[in-house]
């Protein structure tokens, strides 16, 4: 193995479970953040956010002294950048800003044959600004753009792909799209994941790598939107979605996913507009797709805003306000949407339930609302809003929800 020291730039949802992967099997690894509460937490052996088994793999790799965290890069023979990509304020177009930043940070550390790899999702050309930037903060290293295979760094983008809840697993068993700036780059980043990952390693171009990402969560941001939008007409046509869709999956070739609240997360309600920023007049179907789902959210709260009209004190109680079950990850949630927005109304009491936080975030705390555990709220309320099929709302008795009104997103009741 030629890769005794990696850094892994960014400690979040993907950095720190790739760092402790890359631990685990026997690598020091120099974790940077520049969050010193997170740095902090590594390095006592604790972990800041929720994935499964994550807290083990961390404290383990923290004991035997293969992982400690720091605000500021230090030398070391590859670099991975794991910091976010979101939307510039006001618009859709990508801030990338961040991995700029990163870039910066880790130039001073940087010397010949070392790697960088980019595993934040891009937009497509991303790689090859990062070769740019590199040079212009080190003159002195040679990059793939002006030099090739002969460059003294060798950059390629390689995009995580893994669900939250299974990120542990997952980054071991799938396969990797690896794009090189040159086929010497690409050949020495698998060598690096192929110190941890048991799927295949496929090399391409890195334009095509970037793509490649973009283009798997723009797919089922559309199969969502045609799932959301069938179940908006629907409910106008007095049928049961869930039983429609039950019926039509059991054609052979037809698999119509579940509809929701909207979409969330960083990358499926983000990735998709990567692609249209950069073919806005192409990409009509992912745009579109985009909007419905966007959508989807104030179509719930029409239905929230009805429902409360029957009553002279509504009180509701929210279930769920992350992107996806069983998670703790608020990032572009449709729940935090619906909820900020039926509070910010004052149509009545509202009550938040979500077990896997433990304090709400301050866009709620600050309006003073309360989070509290199901059955207390459901006992309160008199509207019930289900928006996330987290496991704690799926045993919930169903006389808890006699003689209420249940807004039911998910179609669990």
């Amino acid at each position: 193995m030629n890769f005794k020291t990696v850094s892994v730039i960014g400690l979040g949802y993907i950095g720190l479970p790739t760092a402790a992967i890359l631990a685990s099997r026997g690598v020091n690894v120099i974790g940077v953040d520049i969050s010193t509460e997170a740095v902090n937490t590594i390095n006592s052996g604790g972990v800041h956010i929720v994935e499964p088994d994550l807290d083990i793999v961390v404290k383990a790799a923290v004991t035997t002294g293969k992982l400690r965290a720091t605000t500021e890069p230090e030398p070391a023979e590859a670099f991975l950048i794991a910091v976010p990509t979101p939307f510039k304020v006001g618009n859709n177009e990508p801030d990338l800003s961040y991995i700029k930043e990163a870039i910066k940070s880790i130039a001073p550390a940087l010397s010949k044959e070392n790697l960088v790899i980019l595993e934040s999702t891009s937009p497509v050309g991303t790689t090859e600004k990062v070769a740019c930037w590199l040079k212009e903060y080190r003159p002195d290293l040679t990059t793939p753009l002006d030099k090739g295979e002969e460059a003294d760094i060798k950059i390629a983008h390689c995009p995580e792909r893994v669900m939250p809840g299974s990120v542990l697993q997952e980054l071991v068993t799938n396969d990797r799209v690896v794009g090189g700036l040159s086929a010497e780059c690409s050949r020495k980043a698998v060598e690096l994941y192929k110190i941890f990952v048991k799927g295949e390693c496929i090399t391409t171009k890195s334009r095509t790598a970037e793509m490649a990402k973009l283009t798997e969560n723009a797919f089922r941001d559309v199969n969502i939107a045609f799932a959301n939008e069938l179940s908006v007409i629907c409910e106008k046509l007095k049928i049961n979605v869930w039983e429609l869709i039950r019926l039509s999956n059991r054609h052979p070739r037809v698999n119509v996913l579940s509809p929701g609240p909207g979409v969330g997360g960083h990358c499926i309600a983000v990735d998709p507009w990567f692609i249209v920023s950069s073919c806005p007049e192409e990409a009509k179907l992912i745009q579109q797709a985009r909007k419905v789902n966007d959508r989807k959210p104030y179509h719930v709260i029409d239905k929230v805003i009805k429902s409360a009209d029957q009553y002279k004190k509504p009180v509701l109680a929210f279930l769920g306000l992350t992107f996806k079950a069983d998670i703790d990850d608020l990032r572009e949630s449709p729940s935090m949407r619906i909820v900020e927005e039926v509070s910010e109304m004052g149509i009545g009491e509202v009550l938040v339930v979500e077990p896997n936080i433990t304090s709400l975030p301050e866009s709620l705390a600050s309006k003073g609302l309360e989070l509290l555990p199901v059955v207390p709220a459901l006992e309160r309320a008199n509207i019930i809003v289900l928006l996330v099929d987290h496991k704690e709302f799926l045993s919930i008795e169903r006389r808890l929800l006699s003689e209420k009104v249940v807004i039911d997103t998910k179609g669990i009741f």
